[in-house]
């Protein structure tokens, strides 16, 4: 895990708060910080079953905020680098972002990964105005609401996520698995939990759309290690691929574990599978996984990323969202500067306000993973996805689109 390095200058009079007990880098020479320290909170699982992820997350935004002090980004500012682990858990998260709420030096968040986690987050800093970007958030629920297909209607201003949402990446997953794969007998499986749930219902409906039937729907828990009752069910309803609705640790040992009782057949899922950890937990040869965005080592617009983060040496790689938390903290730094520029950083409600405006105005925007922009909920204006498959052992992406509806 790679040490971050330690704030010791106290906040400036136009940032007051508490010294951050993380930050990142120091600005470069000849920079005027003289205003004092800014600081861009993280919210993500740095422990736990999806730790590699979040670690991933926390190592691409302090290289966002090393390289932003480097060039003296923010005039005036030094930047630091608050990561709270929320452990996946909602409450843990909604508890850190309550304490960046209430301290004005914060000036965003980037976060949290889980969908789980942001629905507990929103509601705490709706009325402090308080900016959160997400590198992973893929619920459509978060931005559009319940009815996001029907009745659309933006939940909060102050939230933004650099991610396509699940109503798209679903459908992207059986399009590929049915049209490509030319499966027509297909089960989901899922954890019960609402991102899980919701990406499988719109996989679901897209499938049926393209002539597939879905023989059968079972339920385990994000907790159990053995899976054998669900999958005997499964296996007597003969399905040709299996849809997990779920991440990594649950995917994995589950793909193994079907296997085992005779069932090789495909595992597919969204981009919670798509880790070497689910290959490492018993992920096969075939399975297939759909993610944000295309491979970030093959984007001209990554290779600049890439290239730093390993120079940087850091003991956990970048994953698959650690680029688009780079890209989130960028947006972050950029934003900030300019509404700096005009007077001196206090935190206010206002001043967030006209904070979380130069956001929505962040339309043309270009970073790791290509065009950066948001629409009028918050989402994302690119929609690239791909699809991996368990190759010799690795994730070899197959497949690279822009999302479109039918």
């Amino acid at each position: 895990m790679a040490a971050s390095l330690a704030v010791g200058a106290a906040l400036g009079a136009s940032a007051c708060g508490a010294d951050k007990t993380e930050a990142a880098g120091s600005g470069a020479a000849g920079c005027d910080t003289s205003k004092g320290t800014l600081v861009i909170g993280v919210i993500a699982p740095m422990s736990g079953k999806v730790s590699t992820i979040g670690l991933g997350i926390r190592n691409s935004v302090q290289l966002a905020i090393e390289q932003a002090n480097a060039s003296c980004a923010v005039k005036g500012y030094k930047l630091a680098m608050d990561a709270q682990d929320d452990e996946a858990n909602p409450d843990k998260g909604a508890a850190a972002a309550q304490r960046f709420a209430d301290d004005v030096s914060v000036v965003g968040i980037v976060g949290s990964y889980n969908s789980g986690v942001a629905r507990a987050i929103q509601p705490k800093i709706a009325a402090s105005k308080l900016l959160q970007i997400s590198p992973g958030n893929t619920d459509p629920v978060l931005s559009r609401g319940e009815d996001f297909a029907t009745a659309p209607k933006r939940q909060y201003e102050n939230y933004f996520r650099v991610v396509g949402t699940d109503d798209l990446q679903g459908p992207f997953n059986a399009r590929y698995l049915v049209e490509q794969e030319g499966k027509k007998r297909l089960a989901i499986i899922t954890d019960g939990k609402a991102v899980g749930e919701g990406s499988a219902t719109e996989f679901a409906k897209e499938a049926r759309r393209l002539g597939a039937q879905v023989v059968i729907r079972e339920k385990v828990n994000e907790n159990d290690s053995d899976f054998s009752s669900v999958l005997t069910k499964v296996k007597a309803a003969r399905p040709e691929a299996i849809y997990v609705g779920s991440e990594y640790h649950v995917a994995g040992p589950l793909s193994k574990q079907a296997k085992d009782l005779g069932l090789n057949v495909p595992i597919s899922g969204t981009d919670g599978l798509y880790d070497p950890q689910f290959i490492a937990l018993g992920g096969k040869e075939g399975d297939i996984a759909t993610s944000v965005g295309a491979p970030i080592e093959k984007l001209d617009s990554g290779k600049a990323f890439v290239a730093a983060y390993k120079k940087k040496g850091f003991s956990d790689g970048y994953g698959g969202f650690g680029a688009f938390a780079f890209d989130a903290a960028n947006v972050i730094v950029s934003s900030v500067g300019k509404v700096t520029a005009s007077a001196a950083w206090t935190g206010a409600p206002e001043q967030r306000t006209e904070l979380i405006k130069q956001v929505q105005e962040y339309k043309t925007g270009s970073g790791a993973n290509g065009t950066i922009g948001f629409d009028q909920y918050g989402d994302s204006v690119n929609k690239m996805f791909t699809v991996y498959k368990v190759t010799s052992g690795a994730w070899k992406d197959v497949l690279s689109d822009q999302f479109e509806a039918k």
